[in-house]
């Protein structure tokens, strides 16, 4: 994992950086390629939440008792970005299965290209929560800001990020807006492009995903 700059992480695991070569094939199928997601957003997952806090609790194994660490404080909350967000949650959930997942609905106006909110439920008490926003896509940052500065509105204080592919735009915008969130990027691509589409991308993760046009 390579620092970008302060809180902005590059994925250099050769693992991640094979699978994602597979998604940005075209011929990569629906299916194939939401379990490409569900597996690059587990190995970054593991990646990311390596400096989780632990305590140590009482436990009595086969042969006697000890001392042994679990991790400490309210469970994780996961909040998606829809809809192309949720193709890693499951990613995330196998590696923390007591979760909780909170959603926040943005949409893109195809003319302008700024995002709307239009949906917002999040995991209460949200302020005591390592909070992961997951979106495949980070583009011109306009949804991952406003994504990031609702879920500070709620209370969310202690927030990470994870795109499987990021232009370098869109990580500048959401790391000048909201410096404090840890960034982690699986792959840092070259621009967008006149129509706001990452290159050379992958295409439309949400479309690639569901399987719609």
């Amino acid at each position: 994992m390579k620092k970008v700059m302060d809180n902005v992480y590059e994925m250099e695991h050769p693992l991640i950086q094979h699978k994602i070569t597979m998604l940005r094939d075209k011929n990569t199928g629906t299916n194939e390629f939401r379990k490409m997601v569900e597996e690059i957003a587990m190995l970054m997952g593991f990646e990311a939440l390596s400096d989780l806090p632990l305590t140590e609790v009482e436990i009595e194994t086969p042969i006697e008792k000890c001392m042994s660490p679990v991790i400490a404080g309210r469970k994780l909350a996961i909040v998606p970005i829809l809809r192309a967000g949720l193709g890693m949650v499951s990613g995330i959930l196998a590696l923390t299965p007591t979760a909780k997942v909170g959603h926040i609905g943005m949409y893109r106006d195809e003319v302008t290209h700024e995002p709307h909110e239009y949906y917002c439920k999040l995991p209460s008490p949200i302020e005591e929560r390592t909070i992961v926003v997951t979106d495949p896509m980070l583009a011109t940052g306009g949804s991952a800001v406003d994504a990031v500065t609702q879920i500070k509105r709620h209370g969310g204080k202690r927030i990470k990020f994870l795109a499987i592919i990021g232009a370098p735009e869109g990580i500048k915008k959401l790391h000048d807006a909201h410096p404090d969130v840890e960034l982690y990027v699986g792959h840092i691509d070259r621009c967008l492009n006149e129509n706001a589409y990452i290159c050379p991308g992958l295409g439309d993760a949400g479309d690639r995903i569901f399987g719609t046009k």
